[in-house]
């Protein structure tokens, strides 16, 4: 087998090994989050004392919440923890697979009554679960942080990475989504009492160990089946502390509404989402039937993440957030209307669930451009610290809705050994108005909020990172956070003299004259002085040795600052922002330390024109003010990669 096979079948390894992994993630994720409560509610106190019972599921949910609570003031020191992790195995991988298979084994444990705790010492029961649940969450956490943390370590080649984000994401779309598939019949399959189709004790904690089982294998899964690429680029120097979130999201104006509304629109659809099933078994009295909005989720939920690119390039994020939460806001009001039809229920949820990952998408798009946004209003990037907020929101949704269902289920006397028959019409009334008016409300909280304070668009962004291009060179002398440039004593510059620097193109094509390109800041030298090229070719390479300054989520531009302090912008085409990364490939980090010829990046020349843009590849140096410039290769001249371009001169080395 030759060097490219078994590169392939790495590569292949990995993707399937780390789907698998956010399969299994995810399916243990939806057991925990949402059908535990079912269990909790539902089996596992029937001591055949109402008020006992009414008692302990309050203690029960109440602890849950509080704990999960807790848990958000923990993670930023759990990833802090795994950091500072460094193993034969790797950073992550060991947080992986022992965070994995711990918070199974625990979680499999408390879908049990602790041997006849809950009823015989039911105090003693609270205490061994809460500490059970604790550290099952924590190493949960591990588990989760370490996963979706790692996918930077899989590859430096960021289209791979894209391949390796996207098959993640349908893997967890099926994981999270096929729970709801087979919980009932697998849960009724091995019960030995049916309970007029709510199972009993066996058959759930049979189907939770089945569960818990594949999320263990799916994480040793990822341990064997992936490998983390070291670097020193991947070392963090810096500890993120819960404070540093919330002092980014009070002075981030776009990343704390885009957060509010989202915590309003997450509380409402987790509500709505972990109340199902109760509909399905103590309304509808068909339990069983819950499979088919399960398997409905699964299909739906691949194709809507498999088409949001599709629909981002027809119409805007915005129109695109309140085209879903419409359709979203009919499904519910269909939903609270069906009564005892399943049709119309199937249409409702179904109908409330196709937006949800586009919703979700959308949300994390604009979370991460308002990383660019505080980037200019703040003068630092808190990368980072902006993407850890959607994980918090989630968890605190999760949190919140647990804590409401209990009290729900109560009151509307869904606890054990209650059925669809049982239920009184005013346990009904008010399960409804929980399930369906609560989040109606939050969702029309969320819309207004995303309306009135969301202002971060993609032309809003464009502008940003244009903004952002003109200014990243010009403070490189005075002091900042990214430190001092140091220079190799044995790397080489492209230089032919003391203070001269040979510029080469750094893509082949044709030269054009800088002031007839097609956008203004660039022609009238507002960015600095340079060169342009029309490709005939999409490889771009680094024309000399030195730093990656200044990197664009959109990967269409690159800042590099020579080793002896040349500032130079590589922009591939005009308005490529817009492409948002489509077509682009990079293999560099921020930070990172090039060597002349090095490859920094390819672009789809095919895709920039489908979107009517202009190619043209543009160079400038961008602290200009500091060097002479000599143009060598006059324009309408073919060049290549080799062909020094432009002379420059520090102004103090001129005689």
């Amino acid at each position: 087998m030759n060097n490219s096979s078994k590169s392939q079948e790495h590569v292949g390894r990995a993707r399937f090994a780390y789907s698998m992994g956010a399969f299994g993630h995810d399916a243990f994720y939806a057991l925990l989050s949402t059908y535990f409560i079912m269990y909790v509610t539902g089996h596992l106190f029937h001591s055949g004392n109402k008020a006992f019972n009414d008692h302990m599921i309050l203690w029960i949910t109440t602890t849950i919440a509080v704990l999960r609570i807790i848990e958000l003031l923990i993670d930023p020191m759990i990833g802090n923890a795994i950091d500072r992790t460094h193993t034969r195995w790797g950073k992550f991988k060991p947080w992986v697979v022992g965070g994995g298979i711990i918070s199974a084994v625990i979680l499999a444990a408390l879908f049990t009554p602790l041997g006849g705790l809950n009823v015989s010492s039911p105090y003693l029961y609270l205490i061994i679960f809460a500490i059970l649940y604790i550290i099952m969450d924590i190493f949960y956490s591990f588990n989760d942080v370490g996963f979706w943390s790692m996918l930077p370590a899989l590859s430096f080649n960021s289209h791979e990475r894209d391949k390796i984000a996207t098959f993640a994401r349908v893997g967890s779309t099926v994981g999270g989504q096929i729970v709801g598939f087979v919980i009932m019949p697998m849960v009724l399959f091995f019960s030995a009492n049916q309970n007029g189709g709510t199972g009993d004790d066996r058959g759930w904690f049979i189907f939770a160990a089945i569960i818990a089982a594949i999320a263990a294998i799916t994480a040793v899964g990822v341990g064997l089946g992936t490998h983390e690429q070291q670097s020193l680029l991947r070392e963090n120097k810096e500890q993120t502390k819960l404070k540093d979130v919330f002092k980014v999201l009070v002075k981030n104006d776009q990343l704390f509404s885009i957060a509010m509304s989202y915590l309003f629109y997450t509380t409402g659809i987790t509500l709505v989402n972990s109340m199902e099933l109760y509909y399905f078994t103590y309304i509808l009295g068909n339990a069983k039937a819950f499979s088919i909005l399960g398997g409905l989720n699964t299909v739906v939920g691949v194709i809507s993440v498999l088409t949001f690119p599709m629909f981002t390039n027809k119409i805007s994020r915005r129109k695109l957030f309140y085209g879903s939460i419409s359709m979203l806001a009919l499904g519910l009001l269909i939903f609270a209307f069906a009564g005892h039809s399943l049709v119309m229920v199937l249409i409702g949820a179904e109908l409330f669930f196709i937006p949800q990952p586009l919703v979700f998408l959308v949300v994390l798009m604009t979370i991460t451009d308002s990383v660019e946004y505080g980037q200019l209003k703040l003068g630092h990037r808190d990368e980072s610290l902006t993407l850890s907020v959607r994980p918090l929101l989630d968890k605190f949704a999760g949190a919140v809705s647990g804590w409401i269902i209990g009290p729900t289920a109560i009151a509307a006397g869904m606890t054990a050994g209650a059925t669809a028959s049982s239920l009184s019409a005013s346990g009904v009334t008010t399960f409804k108005l929980v399930m369906f008016l609560a989040p109606a409300i939050m969702l029309a909280i969320s819309v207004i909020i995303f309306a009135t304070k969301v202002k971060l668009d993609e032309k809003m962004h464009a502008k940003i990172v244009a903004e952002l291009e003109q200014t990243w060179g010009k403070e490189l002398n005075k002091s900042d956070d990214e430190g001092t440039i140091i220079a190799d004593e044995d790397e080489s510059v492209s230089t032919s003299k003391p203070g001269v620097t040979e510029i080469p193109a750094p893509v082949a094509g044709t030269v054009v004259d800088l002031k007839n390109v097609s956008d203004p800041a660039f022609a009238n030298g507002s960015m600095g002085q340079g060169f342009a090229i029309k490709p005939s070719d999409g490889k771009v390479y680094a024309p000399f040795s030195g730093t990656v300054r200044a990197t664009f989520s959109t990967r269409h531009a690159v800042g590099l600052v020579s080793d002896n302090g040349i500032a130079l912008l590589i922009h591939i085409g005009i308005d490529t922002v817009k492409l948002h990364g489509t077509g682009f490939v990079t293999y560099f980090h921020k930070g990172q330390h090039v060597a002349k010829g090095d490859e920094l990046m390819e672009f789809w020349d095919p895709t920039i024109k489908k979107a009517g843009l202009d190619d043209t590849v543009i160079v400038t140096v961008t602290n200009s003010e500091e060097f002479n410039f000599k143009q060598l290769i006059s324009a309408n001249q073919e060049v290549t990669t080799t062909d020094n371009v432009m002379e420059v001169t520090k102004k103090d080395q001129e005689k």
